[in-house]
């Protein structure tokens, strides 16, 4: 199975499955002498570890984050490091019964269609619980690029139709749903809520941002920055679309309203998101990212079995009405993962 690897100088491999003896994953290219522990990474594990609130999914898993290689004495030795994440609460008996049916929203059906077997326990490899392995490289990525003194901030945006309207970052910790908005939170909450409660689910907007970046990162022509950072969020399972600056609001903009003028002081305006041809221009780079509705609902749908017969199923187990407060953490640690490659990547030329 290819397409497990991410990056270029700095470079990740994720490894495992849901219901499997744990997941992980290796970094190659980290710069040496980094200071790093196994409590750098659980701090960041715990933002995206399951039974965090009510309304995400109430597997409890502790995702004790175990370093087997590449820190000696607290700091990186420049080799690969490997990180495993036990499962400790895996439970596949709810799987059984459905194990030859195609579930709506999920990778049954592609998986089978492409592999000719699949493991049908918590969606294996396409599950979400993947991205442990990918926070706990942002990490490392993160070390990076705190001494470039470049910053991430990830929030919920929006859930459903309900849309943050102010930002205060730290509020962001302060309520279940990740959102800078601690009013349109309390909202997000109820209708999270009120979807599990229908056996539903709902999606939203994840946004990030990137502060500090340099001007001048990003090579062109196809691994400008802007295409990597959408790659690195499309790669997300649960993201079905990635908008940048002001993104798909200019088509119904002129040129001199999406154009960023420029004075002697800098941008007027930031409609670029912070990238221009693929190279960064110093300004805030602001990424939104469409999370759909977790595939998982007890309400009953139509689909097939193995054997292509008609059927209907109902998805039993636990699993998060919304993914969006879980996401926040696995999309800073892509953002982070792209910005420091690019870092280093830019090096050659200093």
């Amino acid at each position: 199975m290819t397409g497990n690897s991410f990056g270029k100088l700095l470079k990740i491999t994720t490894w495992g499955e849901s219901h499997g003896k744990g997941v992980g994953v290796v970094i190659d290219g980290a710069l040496p002498n980094i200071s790093l522990s196994e409590e750098d990474i659980q701090k960041e594990l715990d933002r995206r570890k399951p039974g965090q609130s009510n309304i995400v999914t109430p597997r409890k898993e502790d995702d004790k984050a175990q370093i087997l290689s590449g820190v000696f004495e607290g700091k990186t030795t420049g080799t690969p490091i490997s990180i495993v994440i036990f499962n400790k609460d895996a439970d596949s008996s709810k799987y059984e019964d459905i194990k030859h049916l195609f579930r709506p929203g999920h990778a049954d059906f592609t998986y089978q269609k492409k592999y000719g077997f699949r493991d049908y326990r918590g969606s294996g490899r396409s599950s979400g619980r993947e991205t442990a392995g990918r926070v706990a490289a942002g990490v490392i990525a993160r070390k990076i690029l705190e001494k470039e003194e470049i910053k991430i901030i990830g929030f919920t945006k929006q859930v459903a139709d309900i849309k943050s309207e102010n930002f205060d970052e730290k509020e962001i910790e302060n309520n279940p749903v990740r959102c800078a908005d601690k009013d349109k939170a309390v909202e997000m909450e109820k209708i999270i809520i009120k979807s599990k409660e229908e056996g539903d689910s709902v999606g939203g907007i994840v946004e990030v941002i990137i502060k500090n970046v340099p001007a001048g990162i990003g090579e062109p022509v196809f691994d400008k920055l802007d295409a990597d950072l959408a790659k690195a969020m499309m790669s997300i399972g649960a993201v079905k679309g990635v908008d940048i600056g002001a993104g798909f609001d200019v088509v119904e903009m002129k040129g001199s309203e999406s154009n960023d003028e420029i004075t002697k002081e800098g941008f007027v305006s930031n409609n670029s998101g912070g990238i221009i041809g693929g190279i960064s221009t110093g300004q805030d780079i602001v990424i939104r990212i469409a999370v759909k509705p977790p595939s998982s609902i007890k309400k009953e749908q139509k689909t097939v079995d193995t054997d292509n017969n008609d059927t209907t199923i109902q998805v039993e187990g636990r699993h998060d009405p919304c993914i969006c407060p879980r996401v926040v953490p696995i999309a800073e640690a892509m953002a982070a993962l792209v910005i420091a490659d690019h870092i280093l990547l830019q090096k050659r030329f200093s």
